[in-house]
């Protein structure tokens, strides 16, 4: 099949270009490396003129951070919509739609608000969709594996109150044999939350990622949520990671019921603890 992939230089772009490319899928690459500007793809006839004969569209754009020339209306909710529109019109099989765990009727910031508006546009479209909504998303190359791993190198990690928030990563592998399945699969417009085989508390995930590593358990130093977001808001030009709206999303945890992902991947994704020795 042929395959439109917005975000392809990504973490999850390019782990999923190499899937495709290996089954035999021709992939049009769409990212800034390849000469596409999303922030200014922002209508059906900006996008018309590349989906010829396309198949399947797949969209992996998303930013955790906003800078002046990105912002989140415009890669999250404005340059998707027009691309979702643009590829009914164009007659494409499926459109698949990265969203993010928290897109959902109670989300309160920014990011999850456009991802949410994105989603809405395409369940309401005359076209077979799926929205996936992921978990926090490991595997080699990421940025915020890469993050958290040096977070975990210190021998005390202060952690907004204590690290009691409840996440459930996914490892990459699981989340891009989601993606092929959508590719095939029979049942269509369906809405999946993108998990691991459970939760677990933030702090017990970088306590697993310095026993990993050899290292011996650290302190864990609690931070009152208010000192958190003060110090997010002084320090987010040096670590752009450390955005009040994200500390707000990390408080309000990142888990779901994996039974409905395990369901339709045909087997249960991996635990936190199987999955991370595969780094």
């Amino acid at each position: 099949m042929k395959i439109l992939l917005t975000g392809a230089s990504g973490f999850i772009g390019r782990h999923l270009t190499r899937k495709l490319q290996s089954k035999g899928h021709t992939v049009i690459a769409c990212s800034r490396k390849n000469g596409f500007d999303y922030t200014r793809m922002l209508s059906k006839k900006d996008w018309m003129p590349h989906l010829n004969h396309v198949d399947i569209i797949i969209n992996c754009v998303g930013i955790i951070y906003e800078t002046r020339e990105q912002t989140f209306n415009s890669l999250h909710y404005q340059a998707p919509s027009a691309l979702f529109r643009a590829g009914t019109d164009a007659n494409v099989k499926r459109i698949i739609q990265i969203s993010a765990l928290g897109a959902d009727d109670h989300s309160s910031a920014p990011y999850h608000i456009t991802k949410k508006s994105a989603d809405d546009i395409l369940r309401s479209l005359p076209v077979n969709w799926f929205v996936l909504r992921p978990s926090l998303v490991y595997g080699r190359g990421g940025k915020s594996t890469a993050f958290f791993k040096h977070l975990a190198r210190f021998p005390v990690i202060p952690l907004m109150e204590g690290g009691l928030q409840p996440v459930q990563p996914v490892h990459i592998n699981d989340l891009t044999d989601c993606i092929m399945h959508c590719l095939v699969s029979a049942d269509t417009n369906i809405t999946i939350d993108v998990v691991g085989a459970h939760a677990i508390l933030f702090k017990d995930w970088l306590q697993l990622i310095r026993t990993s590593e050899n290292h011996s358990k650290a302190r864990i130093v609690s931070i009152p949520f208010k000192f958190c977001l003060v110090t997010a808001w002084l320090v987010k030009h040096f670590i752009p990671l450390m955005q009040t709206d994200n500390i707000r999303m990390l408080r309000r945890g990142n888990y779901s019921d994996v039974k409905p992902f395990a369901k339709f991947l045909g087997r249960m994704p991996m635990d936190i603890y199987t999955g991370w020795r595969k780094l």
